[in-house]
């Protein structure tokens, strides 16, 4: 087996099962009349988001993402809005509840599920407001959809499924926009196959990550590289490194 064809196999092994019919499909579902029932008619849509919309979700992550959009004269404040939904959730028989930093996360049937609750910031764009469960945050605007689309349209996403297979396989801490994001960045204009394409990517995680600067690219006043802290990245970066020098495959990711 090739390199190429070991990292395809994980590929297969990992991949979340999306689409119509699919357990998560189902639990967005089934979730769904809760959030129409809290949003009354300030409710414009509820669409599947994250790496579920990507097409890059791996399996033992959150399984699906749904992106509830609130009208823009929706009177309450994004923390209030925030606070509400995951009463909702939590009364509604989901005892799991809990905050996360811009969703609140249930579990249904197994079956984990993240809700974003925002407020669409009018107009024709697709540009929503989000509360940031944070210190010293309160909101930020973004596009999710454009996000999506950066993803979708990247020819990276086999490459970005490796890397999320890889932070799992090591427990690492690294948001799912960071890390496409860096593995975008680490591949412009790279065209070699998977398994070289990957350790250009854990070469670029040990000595350009830390210190790269990422921007959402939907807002550039929102910097998605103040997400982790200096020690956060170099334990990236270290992990990288030693992930690079392993001498087979199956000691680099699995």
């Amino acid at each position: 087996m090739t390199a190429d064809e070991y990292l395809q196999s994980l590929i297969a092994k990992y991949k979340a099962t999306t689409g119509q019919g699919s357990p998560a499909y189902n639990a967005g579902n089934a979730i769904y009349p809760i959030i129409q029932q809290w949003a009354g008619s300030q409710l414009r849509e509820v669409s599947f988001s994250g790496s579920n919309a990507k097409g890059t979700a791996i399996r033992g992550t959150t399984d699906v993402d749904l992106f509830i959009s609130l009208k823009s004269d929706t009177n309450e404040t994004l923390k209030q809005l925030f606070d509400m939904l995951f009463d909702k959730m939590h009364n509604s028989g989901y005892s799991n509840a809990r905050k996360q930093t811009v969703s609140i996360h249930v579990t249904h049937n197994e079956i984990d599920v993240d809700l974003v609750p925002a407020v669409h910031y009018g107009g024709n764009t697709e540009d929503h407001w989000l509360y940031v469960n944070k210190a010293n945050h309160e909101r930020t605007k973004t596009n999710v959809s454009s996000h999506i689309d950066l993803v979708r349209n990247s020819a990276r996403v086999n490459e970005i499924i490796i890397t999320k297979i890889w932070r799992r396989n090591h427990n690492i801490d690294f948001p799912s926009l960071y890390l496409e994001l860096a593995v975008i960045e680490a591949l412009k204009y790279k065209r070699a196959g998977l398994a070289d394409n990957f350790l250009v990517v854990l070469e670029y995680l040990t000595s350009n990550f830390p210190s790269a600067r990422f921007v959402d690219p939907a807002n550039t006043n929102n910097i998605i590289s103040d997400d982790l802290t200096d020690a956060e990245k170099n334990a990236i970066a270290v992990q990288a490194g030693q992930s690079r020098r392993e001498q087979s495959w199956g000691k680099t990711v699995w």
